[in-house]
């Protein structure tokens, strides 16, 4: 097994060819939402991307402020470092310290950087881990900063556990792709004729990945213990674990007008041999949501459901280019990164029932984290 738990000098911005356009988009994002900051439904009718509401207003300022200092590059000066699409892991030996950065990627490239996506996946992560260990035990040992927690380092099962609700996806192992295309077995699980996209399964079910550098290939239970990756016990124990996680998610989000659509999840063994979660549960990355008081009339319609998650962006690069072939991918809009940091936060805000406090920006990251870190590591 490998080292657990993937999660840049902090410098703000850097990379994505980012460092010019930030700044230009940065300007006409705030032209445009200066005309119209009181109306989301206005500025998604100029720009034709769709705002939710429930955004408060001192978050839309701080979104556009943070939109040319996104954080996507880390250098805490500790430990080895290992390069994440999302995440800088660095590791110390016995622990790690993740590091969850502003890049998005998706269909395994990097597409943009989101106004404080880091800080949401980082914290909505570690609320989460505290409120399943009646379900499982986690890695987590520390969040001494709002883009950086402190892990204990396991070894990883090399097997992502992506648990489904809906037919719905739009990557190449999602389930819906797939079913599209003709396929009615999919890891191990059987689906009937007739269903459409987005449509409630009869039962949630999990669709298992094998973890790649580059792409994630869907593979069976069977597969899984037949190839060695995992023991039919350790699979039985975290397959079972993985479905109470869901289930529970599924409920909590319920009970905040959200639909919990699916999620991955990836597991490790301490040294003890303590089966552990060990990456992010229940993220706007790793996650699917969907607002349930608009979920069944927007599917009767065949309408996309409203989501407040990565699929968003994922939909707008399917609509504009082929974002698996196409060598040179167009450049996100300013609204589009606007529009998906906003949600992000709706999202914090509407699972944990806390005001989302961005980072200060008038701070250098790295500096900012390496003092937080390290006194976090001492006091462990």
């Amino acid at each position: 097994m490998r080292p657990a738990a993937s999660p840049s000098s902090g410098a703000r911005p850097g990379g994505f060819q980012q460092q010019t356009s930030d700044r230009i988009a940065h300007r006409a994002c705030l032209s445009q939402r200066s005309k119209r900051r009181a109306s989301p439904v206005l500025a998604a009718a100029a720009t034709g991307i769709e705002a939710v509401g429930g955004v408060r207003p001192e978050i839309d300022a701080a979104v556009l402020q943070a939109l040319g200092q996104c954080l996507t590059d880390t250098d805490l000066g500790m430990g080895k470092k290992y390069k994440g699409k999302v995440r800088d892991t660095y590791d110390l030996g016995d622990k790690l310290v993740i590091v969850t950065t502003d890049r998005q990627s998706a269909f395994d490239r990097l597409l943009a950087a989101i106004p404080f996506k880091g800080q949401v996946l980082n914290q909505t992560s570690a609320w989460w881990m505290q409120q399943t260990q009646h379900i499982v035990k986690n890695a987590l040992l520390s969040v001494p900063d709002a883009n950086a927690c402190i892990m204990k380092k396991c070894g990883v099962f090399p097997v992502e556990f992506v648990c489904r609700g809906f037919m719905t996806g739009s990557t190449d192992t999602s389930l819906w792709t797939h079913y599209k295309n003709g396929a009615r077995e999919y890891c191990g699980n059987t689906f009937p004729d007739g269903m459409r996209k987005n449509e409630r399964l009869a039962q949630n079910v999990i669709t298992p990945t094998t973890k790649a550098e580059d792409h994630d290939e869907p593979i069976s239970p069977a597969d899984i213990v037949r190839q060695g990756l995992m023991s039919q016990e350790d699979w039985d124990a975290v397959s079972t674990a993985a479905l109470q996680l869901f289930a529970f998610g599924q409920q909590q989000a319920a009970q905040r007008g959200l639909l919990l659509v699916d999620t991955k999840y990836e597991f490790g063994k301490d040294e003890a041999g303590n089966i552990l979660l060990i990456d992010e549960i229940h993220t706007p990355d790793s996650s699917r949501y969907w607002l349930a008081d608009t979920y069944e009339q927007r599917h009767a319609q065949g309408e996309e459901p409203q989501n407040i998650d990565k699929e968003f962006l994922r939909l707008w690069f399917r609509a504009n280019c082929d974002p698996y072939n196409d060598a040179v991918l167009p450049e996100a809009p300013a609204e589009l990164r606007c529009e998906l940091s906003r949600r992000y936060v709706l999202l914090y805000e509407k699972i944990t029932g806390q005001q989302f406090q961005p980072a200060p920006l008038d701070e250098e990251p790295a500096q900012r984290m390496r003092r937080s870190v390290a006194a976090a590591l001492e006091a462990l």
